[in-house]
């Protein structure tokens, strides 16, 4: 089995780009990485949605590269374009992916939180098992952009246990403005049609622990007619199956362009347009949170220091002298 997952990156096609690049041989595709994982950061952040952070925070790791590369994206740094060749990450080994979930554990993790590992999904599957056997036995959390194959997805089956999974938009113009390509718009619904078909009915157990899927969506500037097409299709297609996770607080990372912000206004029909869609499920964000979301990975704890904590293996694979 580790070999024939391993293999995927020969040509690999585990996103909707299917670039076909021998990654085992150096080769990138637009991911911008090849078959050795990079992890930006791994540590506990305690600003995830409540049943994803619990008390102590969800155990993130951050993967280096994308398949996606959004305008606005706030991990820009660790993102990549598929071609800098400057992007923040540190290699890993698949032993050394698993002791970091361990570890996580360790810390008190409520979750274990794989942050856009679409591109590493074989070595990932090979990790969860080893740390499983190791002992593990947090719930795992796929926090993905949406931008997947459904055929890849299935790999995850019985690997993790609640996929966390943007809805950027469905509408072609938008996704070529903010998603960087109208592919997003085309991949998204066979995505969402697999989350309908196959993946459980979102539960949440009792200590508080959330399965299934919930499906994030944030509010583009400027394209509030674009929202509504997404949450009118999440009430027609998902609110059986799936929570919602309405965010509001779009921010360029970069701080180099203007939008207008979500006045009450909107906010208040967004909130009226959820209870006429029946949409009950899941969470909001509030309006006028003044916390910048904006992490600097260049630094041991890209985050506000009351919001994370950073693993401290991870800081002693980043800083040893052998890499």
């Amino acid at each position: 089995m580790n070999s024939a997952l391993l293999n995927a990156y020969g040509r690999c096609t585990l996103c909707p780009h299917q670039c076909k690049v021998d990654r085992t041989s150096g080769e990138v595709g637009i991911c911008g990485e090849t078959a050795t994982v990079r992890v930006a950061w791994s540590g506990l952040h305690r600003g995830e949605e409540p049943p994803i952070s619990g008390d102590n925070g969800s155990g993130m790791i951050f993967f280096s590269g994308c398949p996606l590369h959004c305008q606005y994206c706030q991990n820009y740094q660790i993102s990549g374009d598929g071609a800098s060749g400057d992007v923040i990450g540190v290699a890993v080994s698949i032993e050394e992916l698993a002791a970091m979930m361990t570890a996580l554990q360790g810390m008190g993790a409520a979750t274990i939180n794989l942050v856009t590992g679409t591109h590493f999904t074989p070595s990932i599957i090979l990790a969860i098992d080893r740390a499983r056997s190791d002992g593990l036995t947090l719930p795992i959390v796929w926090n993905s952009s949406g931008f997947e194959r459904p055929e890849v997805l299935a790999l995850l089956k019985g690997s993790i246990d609640l996929h966390l999974i943007d809805l950027k938009t469905l509408d072609r113009s938008v996704s070529r403005k903010f998603c960087a390509t109208e592919r997003y718009s085309e991949a998204i619904v066979p995505v969402m049609e697999f989350i309908k078909r196959d993946v459980a009915e979102t539960v949440v157990d009792e200590a508080g622990c959330l399965s299934g899927a919930l499906v994030r969506h944030l509010v583009f500037p400027g394209e509030l007619e674009a929202t509504r097409a997404v949450l009118s299709y999440f009430a027609e297609h998902l609110k059986e199956r799936a929570w919602l996770s309405l965010m509001v607080q779009f921010e360029p990372p970069l701080g180099d362009v203007s939008f207008e912000r979500i006045d009450e206004d909107t906010y208040d029909s967004l909130l009226d347009l959820l209870d006429e869609l029946g949409i009950e499920d899941g969470f909001v964000q509030e309006l006028g949170e003044n916390v910048s979301w904006i992490p600097d990975f260049r630094r041991d704890n890209p985050f506000p220091p009351e919001f994370a904590d950073p693993l401290p293996l991870f800081l002693t694979l980043k800083n040893s002298l052998n890499r």
